[in-house]
């Protein structure tokens, strides 16, 4: 019998649909599930999502809203009573006036990203983002034929940075500013003297045509008795700031997928809801009534308060286990729900940044010492992180850092960190991992 070769040509890829990143986390999601089915469990610190229920009342409204049968298209920018419910609740927490007619709804805080660079970005134009930070920030820019800025957080500064850093970025083809606050994912919080001296550098330099995109999708969850604070509350400001956030992680809804932004002027709405329009019709109504049920009931403000009040005892556990692994350093953030440890000390043990610099050139790249820890903890320890590279490839070159969530339960985060330990003092293990060449890469 003859057996005749199919030839198979080449995928027909438009080369812009290389330019655009993503978000790593659904990759590691795949691998995790490969560990689990080898008969492994793994301690799932990795994930972006609270670890608690919908609270029940806001359940309740879906279930009513879908038996009342509002189960069709609607408004693209948004049933008017969840734009509504937005606009007085940004409002009344930073002091603004918000027009329900800049509001518009999303499929999640993650769409009006990207949306925001189709929209202000033209081929040749600035985008300045913090790194590490949210990677959707970073992979659409070059996609959109923009120029990548990244604002880098360093450990030195506890994460944050000042007007002075800010100055530097800013030039006269700047169009966005991400501003990121609580940060995923070092967890750093502005206070309103920093959020005032940005505003001072921006409003000095930033171009007329330049927007501040403010992601405040963590705003709920901020620790040790601090407040959320947004730039846009700031004198002249309002004008040149979008605020976006969401039910996803204040009601730990993100299957949810409802996401808010508001923006300076309504024809910037509405640009934006010709772009739902065009990608997404409309955002499910069931789901926008208990969007508006989350933000007007009485019953939520105390679920979200227990999570957050949890997530803080987790926290302060998380960071005191991590300062006692040998070679390990982590400070105490403030908000979201994550730490995020150098691990440079244990990866000079396990020789990581050797075998990293040993790997070949189309495997280094796509790679650094923390990725190599990350998979080696997951598929030899059954520990699932994140690595620094998932928050901006830019600048992130000699940088060791792990991600770790805290949505998780406390005797999971005691045993991982314990596992974690473990792994950096197993150099053999780690060599042997290397050497089999499989999985050095996300």
């Amino acid at each position: 019998m003859t057996t005749t070769l199919r030839r198979v040509a080449p995928v027909p890829l438009a080369q812009r649909a290389s330019l655009l990143g993503t978000e790593e986390a659904f990759k590691l999601a795949a691998l995790i599930r490969n560990v689990e089915e080898d008969g492994q469990r793994v301690l799932r610190c990795n994930l972006g999502q609270p670890d608690f229920p919908l609270p029940r009342h806001i359940g309740r409204a879906v279930q009513q809203a879908i038996e009342d049968g509002l189960t069709t298209y609607c408004d693209a920018q948004g049933l008017l009573e969840l734009r509504e419910a937005v606009a007085r609740r940004v409002g009344a927490d930073r002091g603004l006036d918000v027009d329900p007619d800049r509001v518009v709804i999303y499929p999640g805080a993650r769409a009006p990203i990207g949306f925001a660079q189709q929209t202000y970005v033209d081929p040749g134009d600035e985008v300045i983002y913090p790194s590490p930070g949210y990677p959707l920030f970073e992979s659409f820019v070059t996609y959109v034929g923009g120029r990548p800025v990244p604002l880098p957080l360093r450990k030195e500064k506890g994460f944050t940075f000042t007007r002075e850093d800010l100055e530097e970025r800013i030039s006269e083809r700047t169009r966005l500013l991400y501003l990121n606050f609580p940060s995923n994912p070092t967890g750093g919080v502005a206070s309103p003297e920093q959020l005032e001296a940005l505003a001072g550098a921006i409003l000095e330099r930033l171009p007329e045509r330049g927007r501040v995109y403010s992601d405040e999708s963590y705003e709920a969850i901020v620790f040790d008795g601090l407040e959320h604070h947004s730039i846009a509350s700031l004198p002249g400001m309002e004008e040149r700031t979008i605020i976006v956030s969401g039910v996803s992680k204040t009601y730990s809804w993100t299957g949810g997928r409802i996401g808010w932004g508001v923006y300076p002027t309504v024809e910037e709405a509405l640009a934006h809801r010709n772009l739902n329009i065009n990608y997404i019709a409309s955002c499910p109504p069931y789901n926008q009534v208990g969007a508006r049920v989350a933000l007007e009931s009485p019953d939520s403000a105390p679920a979200v308060r227990r999570m957050v009040d949890s997530f803080q005892r987790r926290r302060d556990r998380a960071v005191e286990l991590l300062n006692q692994v040998e070679g390990v350093s982590c400070l105490k953030p403030q908000g979201a729900f994550y730490v995020f440890p150098d691990v440079g000390g244990p990866l000079e043990r396990l020789g990581a940044i050797q075998a990293w610099e040993a790997l070949p050139p189309g495997v280094r790249e796509r790679s650094s010492p923390a990725t190599l820890f990350m998979l080696f903890l997951l598929f030899r320890y059954g520990v699932a992180t994140m690595d620094r590279r998932s928050f901006g490839v830019l600048g992130s070159e000699g940088e060791h850092f792990l991600r770790i969530s805290v949505a998780t339960a406390l005797e999971d985060l005691e045993e991982a960190v314990e596992r974690i330990g473990r792994a950096g003092r197993d150099p053999d293990g780690f060599q042997a991992f290397v050497a089999g060449g499989r999985h050095l890469t996300l």
